[in-house]
């Protein structure tokens, strides 16, 4: 009986899962769910997901809500099923990166060490541009029959955003945690 408690997710797992649900509406559904277009956090949320809850059956959850949105998203706008193609499903591989790259990192001593955090958000985030747009060109059916060699010719337009977009979440998030726990610290000094 108290194994079994053990397998099941902690209320901190729980908040830390709602918390990348929400995350991923608001940013990856908001071209559906509102005017107000903010840019997709779905690299980052994959990679704060593997850091913080690092099973599998998280992952393959936010993928899930993934899909759903995105399918949703097309269903209420035919315009947003663009990209949902047999290409789409390298979006497994490239997000498996990013969650692998947390996983990665909450093996570190600090998990927020400005070295290991910046190498991994940049490398996990560049990794995941290659599988994701090399697997849409190759697989998508949009484009004439070519090799890996010839897609590697297109979609290189996007990856300054691509990368910055997912940059400024990982500042954001490391500046707060940063700032965080500097106050636990202080706190914890004048108690």
């Amino acid at each position: 009986m108290n194994s079994a408690l053990n397998v099941l997710p902690s209320k901190k797992h729980w908040g830390i899962a709602l918390s990348i649900a929400f995350f991923m509406l608001l940013t990856r559904g908001s071209h559906v769910l509102s005017s107000v277009s903010l840019p997709d956090a779905s690299l980052a949320l994959f990679l704060f997901g593997g850091l913080y809850l690092r099973k599998s059956l998280w992952f393959a959850a936010f993928f899930v809500l993934a899909a759903i949105i995105d399918f949703g998203a097309a269903a209420l706008d035919p315009l947003q099923g663009f990209c949902l193609t047999n290409g789409y499903w390298g979006l497994i591989p490239a997000y498996g990166v990013m969650w692998l790259g947390g996983h990665w990192l909450a093996t570190q001593r600090d998990d927020y060490s400005t070295l290991a955090y910046a190498a991994v958000s940049i490398t996990s985030t560049t990794l995941a541009f290659i599988i994701s747009t090399q697997t849409y060109y190759l697989f998508s059916g949009r484009f004439p029959a070519s090799g890996v060699v010839e897609s590697m010719q297109h979609g290189w337009e996007y990856l300054p955003s691509y990368l910055g977009f997912t940059m400024m979440y990982f500042a954001i998030v490391w500046l707060v945690v940063r700032v965080l726990r500097r106050l636990n610290v202080t706190r914890s000094a004048t108690a």
